[in-house]
């Protein structure tokens, strides 16, 4: 069943991601399932942490994607080797954190998937967030297996290829997801304006 379930839920962001009229039509339905779901006390059927993955955070600890469950979720796909987009990704996240007024930020998590399981091991990944001073909340870097990341970039329509071993082309999208796992808004490109990013943060904290 929950199988049944991830597949539609990564078809229909999929499509949402594509087309603006469809994401309207596409939010009244999540609004509506989240609204039913939350009152069974039920994850929603499109939430993410429909996903049964399991993370390691850059502290070497184990985690279900639930376990971020109540909080609002800032998520982008990275990998510590890039040079040129990720840079620029890591900017734009500091940049969203940087606009939220301190009494919200205690809700939010800015997280980082890696797209590069294989080269960012934790203690990489706990290395990477030092010497960016961003080893601490709302900062959290997860990896996990090749399959489950490939899993996580379709829920969040991000594409990504390696082009040789140190290299991927990728997606440059950053999403955010409400406190259920919703996926509410996506800030597509580099050094983009972020105003509606920071509006759906904010609003999405103000219903927790």
């Amino acid at each position: 069943m929950k199988k049944i379930v991830l597949a539609g839920f990564v078809s229909v962001m999929m499509f949402a991601s594509c087309n603006d009229n469809a994401s309207k039509s596409t939010a009244k339905v999540i609004a509506s399932n989240e609204k039913e779901a939350l009152e069974k006390n039920e994850i929603p059927d499109l939430s993410l942490f429909n996903l049964s993955t399991t993370w390691t955070t850059q502290n070497g600890k184990d985690i279900k994607l639930q376990d971020l469950q109540g909080d609002v979720l800032v998520m982008v796909m990275i990998y510590t080797s890039c040079t040129t987009a990720c840079p620029r990704l890591i900017a734009d996240m500091k940049n969203i954190e940087e606009r939220l007024p301190e009494a919200i930020k205690k809700h939010v998590k800015m997280v980082f998937v890696s797209i590069d399981p294989e080269t960012d091991t934790p203690e990489r990944l706990k290395s990477f967030a030092q010497d960016r001073d961003m080893d601490k909340e709302p900062w959290l870097f997860l990896r996990s297996t090749e399959e489950n990341t490939r899993e996580f970039a379709a829920v969040v329509a991000v594409n990504y290829k390696q082009i040789n071993p140190m290299t991927f082309s990728h997606s440059n999208i950053i999403s955010v997801f409400n406190p259920q796992g919703i996926l509410l808004y996506q800030q597509e490109g580099l050094g983009v304006n972020s105003d509606e990013t920071v509006e759906n943060i904010q609003a999405a904290v103000s219903e927790i």
